[in-house]
């Protein structure tokens, strides 16, 4: 009889585990592969930013971020964003996406900022946040740290047509001794705090290896616009590892080179260009 209580009594606390365990919500890490880089508040929320990397540099950044109030994490938050450069005579802002939630996650918000320059000793970028919950409105910003890459990764520059364009390199962010997809976004300056993106352009490409002869490489392709995301896509043939260059040729609708210069025995490089050393 006893060892018929202890069997019943065994039974009832496994099912009243189990039942407890498939109430309780499974709680997800949604930024466990990011690195945080760092955090700006107001008086009732919290906006944490991340990266892949932990740190925002100059030329294009994938940004992540949670808004969080004093308990728990903000899914149905509408946000928009503006990067501000604080220079000494003037401000300005730079190119940056759309604010969407990233795919498969309930709190995670992520878009994309193009810092065309890196901070100085005097001058600095600063982030704002707008965006209403549940129908308030609220604003956060600070001061973010933008470092200077080693190599370029963004080209400024006027074209033959007086306009003032951004050239930022997305991809590959993990060059390969291969034909490499390679991604780029094409910016116009309208005003000093729009920046449309540029359609139906092409971006001509011409990698060359200054310490070897500046010789090219095969089987490159020159980037159109191409697939959802309203970027430059193209191939870029490495054939060894070390320092290339990729010399730019911008051409509008018509064919006409807006900006940049062919490589040829007397003309060593481009005006504007990408480097990629691996």
């Amino acid at each position: 009889m006893k060892l018929l209580k202890y069997i019943s009594f065994f039974a009832a606390t496994i099912l009243f585990s189990c039942s407890s365990n498939d109430d309780t919500p499974i709680q997800i890490n949604e930024t466990k592969d990011l690195i945080l880089v760092q955090e700006i508040q107001n008086e009732a929320h919290s906006i944490t930013i991340f990266t892949e990397d932990g740190k925002l540099e100059q030329g294009y950044n994938k940004i992540y971020f949670q808004i969080k109030d004093e308990e728990d994490f903000i899914s149905n938050a509408e946000v928009s964003w503006t990067p501000v450069m604080h220079m000494e005579a003037m401000s300005h802002s730079g190119p940056h996406s759309e604010i969407n939630k990233k795919a498969g996650t309930e709190t995670l918000y992520e878009g994309y900022i193009i810092f065309q320059m890196a901070q100085n000793n005097t001058e600095y970028w600063e982030l704002d946040f707008n965006y209403s919950v549940a129908g308030q409105e609220h604003s956060a910003k600070d001061i973010i740290e933008v470092i200077p890459t080693e190599r370029n990764r963004v080209s400024v520059f006027t074209g033959s047509d007086g306009v003032r364009y951004i050239a930022a390199l997305i991809e590959p962010q993990a060059p390969k001794v291969a034909v490499n997809d390679i991604s780029a976004a094409i910016f116009r300056m309208e005003n000093m705090m729009s920046f449309p993106m540029v359609n139906s352009y092409t971006l001509k490409l011409d990698p060359r290896m200054p310490s070897m002869g500046n010789h090219s490489s095969p089987n490159n392709e020159d980037l159109f616009q191409a697939g959802l995301d309203d970027f430059y896509h193209g191939k870029l043939s490495l054939t060894m590892s070390g320092y290339w260059k990729i010399n730019l040729q911008l051409l509008n609708e018509a064919g006409e080179v807006l900006k940049g210069e062919e490589v040829t025995e007397t003309n060593e490089s481009s005006s504007i260009y990408f480097e990629i050393e691996f």
